[in-house]
């Protein structure tokens, strides 16, 4: 059988590392090392400003590697960094509730994203905000600012589902 008649592996399991880096970060900071696109984004450096049930302020630097070649924040790691952002938003103030892990996974059904501004760097501000929450459903609003004017509006939908239950099952 070739590589390309493989199976696709199944998917791991989220490790203790990932779990640690979203519940156990240093202070002033959002999250940890040990998260794959959160290491991507280097997101153990973002300064947390502030911290409120449904609320978040950061303060982020501009990685080398997700800048476009006019030295700004290229579009297609923004929605990276909006995700990473909201589903913590939607956790922020509650962070000894999430100690011990995740009861429950955020699964992300839609984004939206304005672009106003270029993100140049070297640092920029996020403000996400909980906007809605309803059964299952969390609704969350995020800005980035560059130098206090608004850059980025994104709005992002995401459902809570089980930890246990099956990837792929409605």
């Amino acid at each position: 059988m070739s590589d390309l008649e493989q199976p696709p592996p199944a998917a791991a399991p989220m490790g203790a590392g990932s779990v640690r880096a979203w519940t156990a970060p240093e202070p002033g900071r959002l999250m940890g090392r040990g998260h794959p696109a959160g290491d991507f984004l280097e997101a153990y450096e973002w300064e947390l400003l502030d911290e409120a049930p449904g609320l978040l302020r950061l303060s982020c630097h501009l990685p080398a590697h997700v800048r476009n070649p006019r030295g700004q924040l290229f579009g297609g790691f923004t929605p990276t960094y909006v995700d990473m952002v909201a589903l913590q938003t939607v956790r922020a103030g509650r962070r000894q509730e999430w100690s011990a892990g995740p009861r429950n996974w955020l699964a992300t059904t839609n984004m939206r994203i304005d672009y106003f501004e270029p993100i140049l760097g070297p640092r920029f501000e996020i403000e996400s905000r909980l906007e809605k929450a309803r059964g299952r459903t969390r609704f969350v609003s995020t800005r980035f600012l560059q130098d206090g004017e608004m850059a980025v509006y994104a709005l992002t939908t995401m459902r809570e589902v089980a930890v246990d239950r099956p990837l792929g099952d409605a």
